[in-house]
């Protein structure tokens, strides 16, 4: 019969492979200290190095592609509320 499996927040994740990665503890005085197995803390380890590559290669794209895509959007809405706009001047006009 199997417990349920444990499930570790993203921030304590990061705080023992942060830990990991200073390497001032063996992995067995991290295992003691975090209650986590080796191959976890080795696996979260590799995780946080692999990661910290894509922050600092794509982290400038990203945001300008989030702008784009933005701005596109908001250009959009004006030029729908112009046609808006244009079109309850006509039957303002219409109305007099």
């Amino acid at each position: 019969m199997q417990g349920k499996r444990q499930r570790f927040q993203a921030s304590f994740k990061a705080k023992v492979a942060l830990a990991a990665l200073k390497c001032d503890r063996t992995t067995s005085q991290l295992t003691a200290a975090f209650g986590v197995h080796a191959t976890q803390i080795s696996l979260w380890k590799k995780q946080l190095l692999e990661g910290a590559l894509g922050v600092f290669a794509e982290g400038r794209k990203r945001a300008d592609v989030d702008y784009e895509a933005r701005e596109a959007e908001l250009y959009q809405q004006i030029g729908r509320l112009q046609m808006e706009l244009d079109w309850l001047k006509k039957k303002a006009a219409t109305l007099d």
